[in-house]
């Protein structure tokens, strides 16, 4: 009797628990991926592709696939010097849930930002 109480507040807690987890788990490799293609959008030589690239690489290493990936500026070769270099890596929270329909965070979109200074020859 009393576990019939308890238990649909255990399984929401347990629920939670992993979604949660799983959005911070992501959330750190969306950005781990982020400094990785600013990384490459840096150097000099550095094509929008070679950013995308490293990002898709690295997150597919993670096993996270299907996110948005865009550079500012595109090219990044086209940065003055220090000039800064931005890389957005986004994805929805749904595409990367391991429970079936999220609970609490299936309508939101996960997104990681770095900005990175361009380093080339003056």
């Amino acid at each position: 009797m009393e576990f019939a109480v308890v238990a649909p507040l255990l399984f929401l807690l347990v629920f939670g628990m992993i979604e949660f987890g799983r959005m911070v788990m992501v959330q750190q490799i969306i950005t781990n991926g982020a400094r990785e293609g600013a990384r490459v959008a840096v150097l000099d030589g550095a094509t929008t592709t070679d950013v995308v690239t490293a990002v898709q690489t690295y997150l597919t290493g993670a096993s996270v696939a299907g996110a948005n990936i865009s550079v500012t500026p595109d090219p990044p070769s086209s940065a003055v010097y220090g000039g800064p270099v931005t890389v957005v890596v986004s994805i929805p929270f749904s595409q990367v849930s391991w429970l079936p329909t999220p609970m609490f965070l299936g309508g939101s979109t996960l997104s990681a930002t770095t900005v990175m200074r361009r380093e080339t020859i003056q």
